[in-house]
């Protein structure tokens, strides 16, 4: 029977109101055997907005759902345009202190795994290894037709050919990589099809609307299942697809600590929220355990 790490604070079972206090997720790490599981609030310090925070996209932008993406070539433009724009500088963040923070846990063996519901690429980008896309990635594109795939930067070359000049200011940019832009601005961008059947070309990721692959949520099951802790970072746990997983780990006795600026939809489940920005945050515990973090290596959109 596996061990639970011996923590120094107990839960209230009421959402609470966030700590300052670095000791328990320090604590936590220093046990080992952690599972974290991170949220667009991970990635806004490298310049990418989140949903549902102090001015999030939500509040401004309603994000593709699936239904109008495979239901309408109108829809589908939209989209294309939209992504295609936002995808100059989506490609452009880099990992912020944050993600360097969560890989060098890794580096140094406190992590049982890693999952993001973040589709940037930025814990691997900051050298996390074998880190569960939950909703998969902005970086491949796949044919709802014959499932081929092939790489975004690929799609963007030939997107750039069939619409030369295509150059519209974006009022924003929103976790998705999906860029802010008027009907106007979308005009008669054209779409191109997939290079092997001619079929309808989408982006490797969950839209909303759709659901997670089942074999993904079984992986991310197993991988709470063995966790000593799971740790979120950065994430409102507004939707089913990461609440599940810390109503696992609650119903299961295994501890839950939050690490995030506002309440979120699973306070009830952990025995700690620390509301504190995730950069410093994280980088003063690698500190206080003891390891070094490169902050000049974090850069921005």
């Amino acid at each position: 029977m596996r061990m639970r790490p011996t923590l120094s604070w107990t839960p209230t079972g009421d959402p609470s109101p966030g700590t300052t206090d670095l000791g328990p997720l320090a604590d936590a790490l220093g046990s080992g055997g952690v599972l974290v599981l991170s949220g667009a609030g991970m990635s806004t310090e490298s310049g990418i907005p989140d949903y549902r925070g102090e001015g999030g996209s939500l509040s401004r932008h309603t994000p593709m759902t699936y239904q109008d993406f495979t239901g309408g070539v109108q829809a589908r433009r939209r989209y294309w345009a939209r992504s295609h724009l936002g995808w100059r500088t989506f490609g452009r963040a880099r990992p912020n202190a944050g993600h360097l923070a969560v890989s060098t846990f890794q580096r140094e063996g406190l992590l049982s795994g890693v999952i993001t519901q973040n589709v940037d690429g930025l814990h691997q980008a900051a050298g996390s290894a074998d880190v569960v896309e939950l909703h998969g990635s902005l970086d491949r594109v796949v044919c709802l037709s014959c499932g081929a795939f092939s790489p975004r930067r690929e799609l963007a070359v030939r997107l750039e050919e069939a619409n030369p000049g295509f150059g519209p200011v974006a009022a924003s940019i929103n976790p998705d990589g999906d860029a802010d832009l008027t009907d106007e601005q979308v005009g008669d961008f054209r779409v191109v099809p997939c290079t092997v059947c001619g079929g309808v070309l989408k982006p490797d990721v969950v839209f909303f609307g759709e659901a997670v692959p089942p074999q993904r949520v079984e992986h991310c099951r197993h991988l709470v299942r063995e966790a000593r802790t799971l740790v979120v970072l950065g994430s409102s746990l507004t939707v089913m697809s990461g609440l599940r997983f810390v109503r696992q780990a609650d119903q299961a006795g295994t501890p839950v600590l939050i690490v995030n600026r506002d309440p979120t939809r699973g306070d009830r489940h952990a025995l700690v929220r620390i509301s504190l920005p995730l950069g410093s945050a994280l980088t003063t515990v690698a500190r206080r355990l003891g390891f070094a973090v490169d902050d000049a290596a974090a850069g921005s959109a």
